[in-house]
Protein backbone atom coordinates (compact mmCIF):
# COMPACT_ATOMS: atom_id res chain seq x y z
CA UNK A 1 0.00 0.00 0.00
CA UNK A 2 1.20 3.93 -0.70
CA UNK A 3 2.40 5.71 2.05
CA UNK A 4 -0.61 8.02 3.04
CA UNK A 5 -0.32 11.50 2.17
CA UNK A 6 -0.48 14.43 5.30
CA UNK A 7 -2.93 16.87 5.27
CA UNK A 8 -0.06 19.62 4.24
CA UNK A 9 0.79 17.37 1.14
CA UNK A 10 -2.94 17.28 0.09
CA UNK A 11 -2.62 20.96 0.13
CA UNK A 12 0.57 21.33 -1.51
CA UNK A 13 -0.77 19.85 -4.45
CA UNK A 14 -3.64 22.21 -4.55
CA UNK A 15 -1.18 24.63 -5.26
CA UNK A 16 0.76 22.77 -8.03
CA UNK A 17 -2.55 21.54 -9.25
CA UNK A 18 -3.58 25.51 -9.52
CA UNK A 19 -0.14 26.29 -11.18
CA UNK A 20 -0.56 23.85 -13.61
CA UNK A 21 -3.74 25.19 -14.53
CA UNK A 22 -2.22 28.93 -14.78
CA UNK A 23 0.64 27.13 -17.15
CA UNK A 24 -2.18 25.14 -19.33
CA UNK A 25 -4.80 28.25 -19.60
CA UNK A 26 -1.91 30.88 -20.25
CA UNK A 27 -0.13 28.50 -22.94
CA UNK A 28 -3.55 27.66 -24.44
CA UNK A 29 -4.57 31.65 -24.64
CA UNK A 30 -1.48 32.16 -26.37
CA UNK A 31 -2.03 29.10 -29.31
CA UNK A 32 -5.26 30.91 -29.31
CA UNK A 33 -4.62 34.12 -29.24
CA UNK A 34 -6.22 34.71 -33.13
CA UNK A 35 -9.58 33.81 -31.56
CA UNK A 36 -10.43 36.58 -29.41
CA UNK A 37 -13.34 34.95 -27.23
CA UNK A 38 -11.13 31.85 -26.63
CA UNK A 39 -8.12 33.70 -25.84
CA UNK A 40 -10.35 35.94 -23.48
CA UNK A 41 -12.13 33.00 -21.97
CA UNK A 42 -8.42 31.35 -21.67
CA UNK A 43 -6.87 34.21 -20.44
CA UNK A 44 -10.02 34.64 -17.53
CA UNK A 45 -9.33 30.89 -16.35
CA UNK A 46 -5.59 31.99 -16.01
CA UNK A 47 -6.57 34.66 -13.84
CA UNK A 48 -8.63 32.56 -11.76
CA UNK A 49 -6.22 29.59 -11.61
CA UNK A 50 -3.63 32.28 -9.73
CA UNK A 51 -6.06 33.74 -7.29
CA UNK A 52 -6.71 29.77 -5.68
CA UNK A 53 -3.06 29.24 -5.68
CA UNK A 54 -3.00 32.36 -3.34
CA UNK A 55 -5.68 30.92 -1.67
CA UNK A 56 -4.53 27.52 -1.08
CA UNK A 57 -1.05 28.98 -0.25
CA UNK A 58 -2.66 30.77 2.66
CA UNK A 59 -4.56 27.49 3.53
CA UNK A 60 -1.07 25.78 3.62
CA UNK A 61 0.41 28.07 5.66
CA UNK A 62 -2.47 27.62 8.66
CA UNK A 63 -3.62 23.79 7.56
CA UNK A 64 -2.18 21.85 10.73
CA UNK A 65 -0.67 18.22 11.03
CA UNK A 66 -3.38 16.62 12.65
CA UNK A 67 -5.01 14.22 10.35
CA UNK A 68 -9.24 14.44 10.73
CA UNK A 69 -11.09 11.40 11.53
CA UNK A 70 -11.16 8.79 8.50
CA UNK A 71 -7.81 10.03 6.73
CA UNK A 72 -6.65 7.06 5.58
CA UNK A 73 -9.41 6.61 3.63
CA UNK A 74 -9.40 10.32 2.16
CA UNK A 75 -5.40 9.80 1.55
CA UNK A 76 -6.00 6.57 -0.45
CA UNK A 77 -8.36 8.76 -2.41
CA UNK A 78 -6.20 11.86 -3.08
CA UNK A 79 -3.14 9.48 -3.79
CA UNK A 80 -5.67 8.03 -6.51
CA UNK A 81 -6.29 11.49 -7.79
CA UNK A 82 -2.42 12.51 -7.89
CA UNK A 83 -1.53 9.43 -9.65
CA UNK A 84 -3.71 10.05 -12.64
CA UNK A 85 -4.07 10.70 -16.13
CA UNK A 86 -4.22 14.74 -15.15
CA UNK A 87 -1.24 14.59 -12.87
CA UNK A 88 1.39 12.29 -13.08
CA UNK A 89 0.16 9.56 -15.66
CA UNK A 90 1.18 9.81 -19.10
CA UNK A 91 -1.05 11.59 -20.60
CA UNK A 92 -0.63 14.36 -17.88
CA UNK A 93 -1.68 17.93 -18.47
CA UNK A 94 1.35 19.64 -19.47
CA UNK A 95 2.70 17.13 -22.02
CA UNK A 96 -0.96 16.57 -23.30
CA UNK A 97 -0.85 20.10 -24.15
CA UNK A 98 1.40 19.11 -27.25
CA UNK A 99 -1.91 17.18 -28.54
CA UNK A 100 -4.19 19.82 -28.40
CA UNK A 101 -3.98 21.54 -31.89
CA UNK A 102 -7.65 22.80 -32.70
CA UNK A 103 -10.05 24.84 -30.26
CA UNK A 104 -12.33 22.16 -29.61
CA UNK A 105 -9.24 19.77 -28.10
CA UNK A 106 -8.43 22.66 -25.99
CA UNK A 107 -12.07 22.91 -24.58
CA UNK A 108 -12.71 19.68 -23.65
CA UNK A 109 -9.24 19.07 -22.37
CA UNK A 110 -9.81 22.02 -20.16
CA UNK A 111 -13.44 20.50 -19.00
CA UNK A 112 -11.57 17.28 -18.74
CA UNK A 113 -8.89 18.68 -16.42
CA UNK A 114 -11.27 21.59 -14.64
CA UNK A 115 -14.00 18.48 -13.51
CA UNK A 116 -10.83 16.23 -12.85
CA UNK A 117 -9.58 18.96 -10.00
CA UNK A 118 -12.67 19.63 -8.88
CA UNK A 119 -12.79 16.02 -7.92
CA UNK A 120 -9.46 16.46 -5.52
CA UNK A 121 -10.83 19.55 -4.32
CA UNK A 122 -13.26 17.95 -2.43
CA UNK A 123 -11.02 15.56 -1.15
CA UNK A 124 -8.91 18.59 0.61
CA UNK A 125 -12.60 20.08 1.61
CA UNK A 126 -13.06 16.78 3.90
CA UNK A 127 -9.11 16.71 4.61
CA UNK A 128 -8.91 20.44 5.91
CA UNK A 129 -10.36 22.26 8.75
CA UNK A 130 -10.76 25.76 6.66
CA UNK A 131 -13.21 24.30 4.43
CA UNK A 132 -15.09 27.83 3.68
CA UNK A 133 -11.88 28.46 1.81
CA UNK A 134 -11.87 25.15 -0.03
CA UNK A 135 -15.81 25.74 -0.59
CA UNK A 136 -15.22 28.88 -2.01
CA UNK A 137 -12.77 27.80 -4.88
CA UNK A 138 -14.76 24.48 -5.61
CA UNK A 139 -17.99 26.93 -6.42
CA UNK A 140 -15.41 28.63 -8.80
CA UNK A 141 -14.05 25.51 -10.34
CA UNK A 142 -17.60 24.74 -10.83
CA UNK A 143 -18.36 27.64 -12.41
CA UNK A 144 -15.39 27.01 -15.16
CA UNK A 145 -16.83 23.88 -16.03
CA UNK A 146 -20.05 25.46 -16.83
CA UNK A 147 -18.51 28.66 -18.52
CA UNK A 148 -16.40 26.03 -20.31
CA UNK A 149 -19.22 24.48 -21.64
CA UNK A 150 -21.50 27.22 -22.66
CA UNK A 151 -18.53 27.87 -24.78
CA UNK A 152 -18.24 24.80 -26.10
CA UNK A 153 -22.20 24.88 -27.15
CA UNK A 154 -21.97 28.16 -28.79
CA UNK A 155 -18.68 28.53 -30.59
CA UNK A 156 -17.73 25.36 -31.59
Amino acid sequence: MSENFSVKEVVEQAVRTERLGYKFYTDMAEKFKENARLHDLFATLAGKELIHERNFTELHDCVGDAEPEGWEEVSEYMRAFVESEFFLGSGKALTSMERIKTPADAVNFAIGFEKETLLYFLGVRDAVKQKEIVEEIINEERSHVMWLNQFKSRFL
